[in-house]
This record gives structure tokens, sequence and C-alpha cells, in this order.
């Protein structure tokens, strides 16, 4: 029983032989490696955290960039909506007019030919 090693336990001294002194350090020194393991990764956790932070911020920057580009897009879109259908408008008020004109230059001169005015003039 007395072969058996004690768990390591910082507030109890350890027995002042020297075999007792020679595990005990070496306990120490792989506590104290595993330590400085340990801290070394959660220095590179908190440097990965920071770089997402940072890539996070960027990518917010250019989600609000997008957001101003559709709004800009949209109203482009709009104002060219707007403008080809006053084009399209203005192209069919065309047609129609000279629709109108053109009737107007083939029927009148009907109305106004002798042959028509001697069938309206004996009606």
């Amino acid at each position: 029983m007395a072969d058996r090693e004690q768990p390591y336990d910082p507030y109890i001294p350890s027995g002042s032989s020297t075999a007792a002194a020679g595990p005990g350090n070496s306990r120490t020194a792989a506590l104290q490696a595993q330590i400085d393991d340990t801290v070394g990764v959660m220095r590179e956790n908190i440097n990965k955290v920071a770089d997402r932070g940072d890539k996070i911020d960027a990518l917010g920057s250019k989600a609000d960039n997008l957001v101003h580009s559709t709004r800009e897009f949209r109203r482009g879109a709009n104002k060219v909506r707007k403008d080809m259908w006053w084009k399209d408008m203005k192209m069919r008020m065309c047609l129609v007019v000279g629709i109108i004109i053109l009737l107007v230059v083939i029927i009148v001169p009907i109305g106004k030919s002798p042959r028509c005015l001697s069938v309206l003039s004996t009606a």
C-alpha cells in the first residue's frame, strides 16, 4: 500500500525523500506541459474567433453595399420602365393619328367627288 502513488495535490506536500520528489517533479512538468498546450490551443482559438469577427464585419459591410446597390438598381429599372412605357404610348398615338389622317385623306375626296354628289342630290 505504501508503494501506491498518491494523486497529485499541490496543497499537500509530498514526502521529503528523493524518490518521492522525482516523480512529483515529473508529474508537475507533465501537467505544466499540458497546461502550456491548452493555453496555446486557447490562444489559437481566440485568434480564430477574432479573425472570424473581422470577416463577419467585412461581410456585413458588403451586405450593406449590396442593399444600397439593389435600391439604386431598382430606381434605375423603374425609370427605364416608365421611359419605355411613355415611348410606347407616343408610338401608339403616332400610329393612331397617322391612321386617322390616312382615313380622312381617303374618305374626304370620295365624298366630294361629282359622282358622289349626284347620288346625294337624287336622294
